[in-house]
Parts: structure tokens; sequence; C-alpha cells
């Protein structure tokens, strides 16, 4: 069902129809009847997707919109936002993965019909694969965010505490507690239909018989009927945070409940204090659950706790509110309540009312929020055309293809505003960690540490993000990539950790670098800083004793570290006891490129909870900076990981590694104990083995020698000169319309071990060296006899793909032309492509690139065998420039040789 709501911009026009956006520029400009925008900004307009492809197909410029693309595009332009729209979408592919027979019941009917079977038939399958938090009673499933703090689009949506079928207080896309469809407020108006009304109303989080909000002996709930339900109480409690035995905060002996006549005592409140849920206390400036209330103020319902990402009524439909079984004190009436140890929250300050009695800080014990929550059937509504395209195409590749797919793009497009680790790089992490049966990774970004661990039977997979998106979306991937059970919640790690009992068999993570807002100043005294209380500097030494704190004894935990926390100063200390007492087992110099930031070589640490003191420590120092990439595509992943699991195997077996010169070897801890306690492995290994220098740069001379001697040969003739031909020009466009060549895009995703022809290797005329994101997307293929083309940069290049190039992926910036042979040489479409005037009448100008639009490209109509002349001519010029960059690079590689061996004293001046 094709979905007249979704929008698509410029560029989404341009992959559609395979062409550069000048193109869509030109079409706006000289076709009258080009779709009118409906949103976007003037700069910046988007257009209905529906007309766009209906205009397309009407102007032959698109036979179909395919399957994938239409899907993608439905995501894109969601109204929610693409986060929400991905987070739907995987609830859905997870429905479908896990029991297809539901969704084909539930889709059979109208979308109204769908979303409103969904959360139900959504419940049974998030609850067992995606559940609570450990340690946590209560704790549901819980709410994934759009974004963090204000929602989808700056919307603030209802919290919900997930239930069956829906959440409890859910609003249609407004914040509110019981509020009802589009408007905002607590305890709302009775006439619209509100949450919790009825006859036997359920409270939030509440027991059978629970009381209302801090009553006294006879207050009646919030919003009660005959059998209402206190907000926050236990089976039998009596008010928000009170023992079953102790009577509520304020009790009055005959005390009205909420909402009741103006003469009534308020609840909370001091004589002269304005009542509960009047104006001025509605999202006011104190806290609930966060900062300890005191006897007289009203701390119902306040910004800070309402509007929190770690507390309660997240703030984009679908979050929980995170309240049930929260840590309580007793209290008294007339008594302080005991100050509570809270986490500061970075979107809401804290402001305590009253001084409190200082504390030692321990661990924040305010509940986790669950990453995921069932959404309702309102919020299901709008993704209903999308959920349809995803389930068509789950049909086609699988539920979890699909997934990867939609996740990957959304990744691609917005390459700044996420951090990720290469598949490559998780992985090598992974088999560092070695088998587990439980894995945390308490920074888990998209997921892809936890993706790359072995599977094992029972396995649990913990994760947690302090962004709400990242979570949820991570918690989805997970569950359907294994069928380990995922526990997944929403957090700031540090300040506050969802899993604080939790002993893991391995921990994996990639911190944040840098930050110097981490919670040092609140955090002093937090017990899981075994090794030293890091310095406001150090939040990567932070990390690195959380992920210690969180294992098991003799667990392993692998941290992918900037190269500065080697050497720093002000982690020396941390460092020296990290060393003396077994916990750092090694440290590997990844070589640049490895992972972002690219330009730096980058550190994994290797540490293992000490279950005893080893006798005489040593720790391995590996640096595989050698097999860097000379090109955008990376390192060479085979040899780093070949190098460092074989070093680091041998290691763990013996306790000490044979020093391997310029690699790796096992250091002695008392050695590293020194002024600066330096980890970095290039400062303490030796250089490479040179002793064959001499006839390695012997043999480098020979081969460059036998290169100049064919670039003499294949040097071209004389060109004789020749009166100026006037053809019959054709388009790359009209020859790909007319079925003369098929021409086909760079992917977005692709199997990881592909290896991908990127737009450098293009250009450098090297082998395919690249990767693409991690995803299951079908890539493209290239085949012997096709001719690439990269479309940025505005060089005059095309390259004809041989037989040793065949069957690599086609990475992004590359348009793939596939000839008919009975119609087209691939050599004489190739060197025409390759005119420089040719390739400056069809490109455009952007403030910082130049992009070829390959459709506008130009070639003569000739003859078959007039073509082949013209190919064989162009062939021999390929292969006289493939000889002189070969030459080019064995002539760098011997002048760099030279130059080390004279200044290493390996090769004598004379």
């Amino acid at each position: 069902m094709q979905d007249n709501a979704t929008e698509v911009t410029a560029a989404g026009i341009a992959r559609l129809a395979g062409v550069g956006r000048a193109a869509v520029s030109n079409w706006r400009r000289r076709h009258a009847d080009f779709p009118k925008p409906v949103g976007g900004t003037e700069t910046s307009p988007s257009f209905a997707l529906a007309e766009v492809e209906a205009w397309l197909r009407k102007q032959g410029k698109l036979a179909e919109v395919p399957l994938r693309e239409r899907v993608w595009q439905q995501l894109a332009g969601h109204p929610e936002g693409p986060l929400t729209a991905l987070v739907h979408t995987g609830c859905a592919l997870l429905l479908i993965h896990e029991r297809p027979t539901v969704w084909l019941d539930a889709s059979a009917g109208s979308d109204a019909r769908l979303a409103a079977m969904l959360p139900g038939a959504l419940e049974k399958v998030l609850t067992p694969r995606v559940g609570g938090v450990r340690g946590r009673r209560g704790a549901g499933v819980g709410g994934a965010s759009a974004s963090a703090g204000a929602g989808a689009r700056g919307r603030a949506g209802a919290g919900a505490a997930a239930g069956a079928g829906g959440g409890v207080n859910a609003a249609f896309g407004r914040a509110g507690v019981n509020g009802v469809f589009g408007q905002a407020g607590v305890n709302g108006p009775s006439n619209p239909p509100a949450a919790n009304a009825g006859s036997a109303p359920t409270a939030v989080n509440s027991g059978s018989a629970a009381a209302g909000v801090n009553p006294g002996p006879t207050a009646s709930g919030v919003n009660s009927g005959t059998a209402a339900a206190g907000v926050n109480s236990g089976s039998a409690a009596a008010g928000v945070n009170s023992d079953p035995a102790v009577p509520g905060v304020n009790p009055e002996s005959a005390a009205p409940g909420v909402n009741s006549t103006p003469t009534a005592p308020a609840v909370n409140s001091s004589p002269a204090a304005p009542t509960v849920n009047t104006p001025p206390t509605v999202h006011n400036d104190s806290s609930v659950h966060n900062a300890p209330p005191t006897h007289g103020e009203s701390t119902v319902h306040n910004a800070s706790a309402v509007h929190n990402r770690s507390t309660v009524h997240s703030t984009v439909p679908g979050t929980p509110a995170a309240i049930a079984d929260s840590p309580s004190t007793p209290t008294t009436p007339g008594a302080p309540t005991p100050p509570q140890t809270t986490p500061t929250i970075p979107t809401a300050s804290l402001t305590p009312t009253t001084p409190t009695t200082p504390t030692t800080p321990t661990t924040p014990t305010t509940p986790p929020t669950p990453a995921l929550t069932t959404p309702t059937g309102p919020q299901l509504l709008p993704s209903v055309p999308l959920l349809r395209g995803a389930a068509e195409l789950a049909a086609e590749i699988g539920a979890r293809q699909t997934f990867e797919f939609l996740l990957g793009r959304h990744l691609d497009a917005n390459p700044r505003q996420y951090t990720l680790t290469p598949a490559e790089l998780a992985g090598l992490m992974a088999d560092l960690a070695g088998p587990a049966r439980t894995v945390l990774d308490p920074a888990c970004g998209t997921g892809a540490l936890l993706r790359a661990v072995d599977p094992r039977p029972g396995q649990e997979l913990y994760a947690q993000d302090s962004a709400p998106e990242l979570a949820a979306l991570s918690a989805l991937r997970l569950a359907l990539h294994s069928r380990a059970t995922v526990r997944a919640a929403v957090g700031d790690t540090l300040r506050a950790d969802a899993h604080p009992g939790l002993q893991a068999d391995a921990v994996l993570c990639h911190p944040p670098f840098n930050e110097r807002n981490w919670g040092h100043d609140e955090l002093a005294y937090d017990p899981r800083w075994e090794y030293g209380f890091p310095a406001r500097t150090e939040s990567e030494l932070a990390w690195v004793q959380h992920a210690l704190a969180r294992l098991t004894d003799g667990g392993t935990a692998v941290l992918l570290m900037p190269p500065a926390a080697a050497s720093r100063r002000s982690g020396r200390r941390i460092r020296a006891d990290l060393l003396r007492r077994g916990a750092l087992r090694a440290v590997v110099a990844l070589p640049v490129g490895a992972a972002p930031p690219y330009n730096i070589p980058l550190h994994l640490w290797v540490l293992r909870r000490p279950d005893r003191t080893p006798a005489a420590p040593e720790v391995l120092l590996v640096d595989t900076g050698r097999f860097a990439g000379e090109t955008r595509g990376g390192p060479d992943w085979e040899a780093v990981r070949e190098a460092v699991l074989d070093a680091w195997r041998a290691f763990a077996r013996e306790g000490r590694l044979a020093e391997r010169p310029g690699l790796a070897r096992s250091v002695p801890v008392i050695e590293l104990l020194d002024d600066d306690v330096d980890l970095a492995p290039a400062r303490h290994l030796p250089p490479a083995a040179v002793a064959d220098g001499a006839e390695q740069l012997t043999r480098v001379r020979e081969r460059l020698g036998e290169t100049l001697r064919l670039t003499a040969d294949l040097t071209p003739p004389p060109a004789d000169p020749a009166p100026a031909a006037r053809w019959t020009l054709t388009t790359v466009g009209e020859l790909a319309r007319g079925g003369a060549l098929v021409m086909r895009t760079g992917g977005n995703g692709g199997h990881a071990r592909v290896p991908v022809l990127t737009d450098h290797d293009v250009l450098a005329g090297t082998a395919p060296s690249g990767a693409l994101p991690e995803s299951e997307e079908e890539a493209v293929l290239t085949e012997p006899g096709d001719v690439v083309v990269p479309v940025l940069g505005g060089g005059a290049v095309a390259r004809v793909i041989d037989g040793a190039t065949g069957g690599a992926a086609l990475g992004r910036n590359l348009v793939l032309l596939r000839p008919d042979r009975t119609a087209l040489d691939p050599w004489f479409l190739a060197g025409f492509l390759r005119g420089t005037a040719n390739n400056r009448q069809a490109s455009s100008y952007a403030s910082t690139a130049t992009r070829l639009d390959v459709r506008r490209l130009h070639l003569p109509r000739l003859p078959l065998e007039e073509q082949r002349r013209y190919g064989a001519r162009f062939r021999a010029l390929d292969e006289f420039e493939r000889a002189l960059r070969h030459a080019s690079r064995l002539g760098e590689q011997l002048v760099r040789g030279m130059y080390d061996g004279l200044t290493d004293g390996t090769v004598a001046p004379d």
C-alpha cells in the first residue's frame, strides 16, 4: 500500500532515478508538471513520494520504484521521524521473525485493525525476547525514544509503563498524566476518554488494592472509580515511597483525595500550600524520585522528573515511565526524609529545596529505564503503510536482513550523528574476549559489538546507552540477530548503572572519548574505583574500572581506547595499579584508519578481573601499525586479526610471549612501573629485523627496472593527425533506456566479508580495498567487462573490470555500466567516457565538490567493428597507465627503503 503522506527530498528523487541531484534541479526548472513541494524548506523542499513516482514513470525515467527504495523512503519520510519509524519497524519485523502466522492474521484486515491488534501481539514477543532489566522487580519492557530529551521533532510524548497491549496514562503524542488525545495536563477533563477511567481503573504500576497518592486513612485514589488504585503504590501501600505499616506523608484523619474541593487540605502540602494538580505545581522545579522530598513540600509531577531521560514519563511516545519498585525510605509525619543518592542527569537540573545531610556517595540505585516498550495502537497507526512494506521486503530477503538494510541506510545517511564500530574491529574484540554466556556492553551504540559475539546456548546479552534511540535499536537488532536473551536499558552508565549486580563473563566496550562531564564530582566515592579515582580528564579510565567491576572473577573485558590513555600523566597511578594487580593483560595498537577517529592509531586494552595475583606478571604489547592500508579502504584486517589473535592466544597459554620484532612481546610489569607508566606499544617494541634490508632493496630495484622497460615498450606511438570527426552522438541515458547497457549505482550496505571496490580504488587503479557499512543488503557485484565510473571528484576516469577485480562489491559514489556485448564494446565505452570535454559538460558543481551525471555523458554511434578498433587503442593506453603507476609505487618504495637503511645503519653510504 502506498502511503500518500510519505515525503521524499531531492536527494531521494535522485536515488530513485539513479541520477545526480543536479538532474532533479533541472527537471524542476524545465518541466512545468513536475510535482510541487509539499513540505520541507525553500532551500530543501520535500515532495510527495506517490506524485514523484507517478511523474518519473510518466516521463519514462522510472519503470517501477524498487521495493527497497520505496520502504526506505517511507521510513525516511515518516511523520514522527526515522528513529521512531525504525523502532516500530523493528518491532514488527521481530513479530514477523518470531510469529509469522500472527502477523499474517493481523495484517489481513484494514490499517486500523492492524494497528489495534499489533500491541497485544508485540507484547507476547517483546517480553520474552527483550525483557526487563536484571535485578529490578517489576521492570517490564521499556520504551524507545526518537530523541534524547525532546522527543521526535521536538514533540513531548506521553510516558507509559508497559501493560498488556499498550502503555498506561499514554496520550496520543502529547505529554501529561492521565491525558486525553491532544490534551496536556494532569487528570484531564472527564468528558474525553482518559486513561485509567472506568469503574475499576488500574493505577500506574500499582498493586491490586493500592490507595491514592500519599493519602490519609480514608483518602481516595487518583481518578478513582469504584476500586481505584493509587499511583506508585504497592499491593497494600498507603502512599508514595511509604512502608505498608507506616502512615502516609502528612496524613489527615479524613483527608479527601486528590482533585478534592478547594477547602480540603492538600496532599503533601503545608496548611497554606496550593493543592496538588493546580497549575503552579504541575511540572514545577522540585523533584520527584530525584531529590529527597521534605515535610510540607509539593513534589508531585515536576519538570525534572517528568521530562527526564532516565526516570518518569519519557518524552517520546513509546518510552516507559519507569516508576515501579523505586527504592524508598519509610517516612513518618514531622520527620524529614533521609537524603537519597541520585544521578545527575545532563538533560535536567536537580535543585534540592532544603539542605540535606552529607552522605557517602554510592552507585545510584534509581530504577533503570528499559530500552523498549510496546507501542500503542494510536502510535502505530501512522506507521502501518511502512510496516506493510517492510513485511513485503522481509518476505523477499528475510526480517533480519530487512532491519539491517534500513538501519544501515539510516546510519549511512547520518554519518555525523553516530560513532560506529567497524564490523572487522567488532569481530576482533569479540574474539579477544573469547566465548562467553553473559556479555555486557555498557555503551552499546548500535549494538555492533554484541552482534559480533559468538552465540552460545542460554546466552544473555546486556546493553546500556545514554541515547534512548540507540538502546532501542540495539535491543531490536540483537533480538533479530540471535536467540540470546537481550537486556537493554537507557541511561548514563557511569552515573546510573542499569546492571549494578551483574557479573558478566565478558565486557565489550567502545566508550566515548575525552569526556569531561562524566560524573567526576558526584561519583568521587563510588565503589567501582577499585584502582584509583580517575581524574576529570581520564573518563576512559572510569570506563575501564566500570568494566572490571561488572566482570566475574577471571572474566575478560576488551575496550577500544584512545592512544593518549596509555601515556597521559594524569592516569599513571591507575595504570600502575592495574599492572601491579594483574588486571591489565594486553595493549594492542591498531593501524591508522581502524575506527573513528580515523587519523590516529587507536588501542585495544584487554583486561581480566584478577582471581589471583600472578607470581611474575607480564603484559602483552602488540603494534599492528605496519598493516595500515595505503588507500582509504582501511587496514589489512586479515593480517591484523591473524597477528593479534596469534600473539594473544600464545600469551594466554604461557603467560609470556617470545619477542616478535616490530610486532609483539610480553613485558614484565616491573619494567613499566616507572615515573610515566607509559603503555604505548611502539615505545617498548624493537624495530622489525632489517638484516635483509639491503637484499630487499635490491629486489625492489630490479622490479623497478623491469617495470620501466615495460613502460618504455608500452609508450604510445606518435599520434597521426586526422581531420576532426563529425559523429552522431548519443548519451549513456539513451543507451540505458534502449537496453544497450544496464546502469547500477553503488550500494549502501553489504556483507562484511565481500571485498569492495571504492571510488579511490578506481581513481588509483588499485585492487578492491574497502568495506561497506555493516548490513545484510544485497551488494551490487561487478563482472568482467563492466565499466565503473566515479561520480565525485571531477576526474575523467572510467575503469573496465578485469578477471582479478570481478566479483567485488560496488562501493558508494560509483556507477556501474554493464554493456550489451553485441551492441557496445566495453573499452570503447570506457575510453570515450574519459574525455575531458565530455566530463566537463556532464558535471555539476557544488560549493565543495563536483558531481558527474553519468547519464549525460556522450559517445558516438559507431558500428561494432569500429568500436573495437578504438577499444584496442584505449586498452593499450590503459596498460601503459598501469605500468606508470606501478613504477611510481616501486620508486617510492625504493626511496623510502634507502632513507630508512641509511639512517638505521643497515645500508652503507657507498
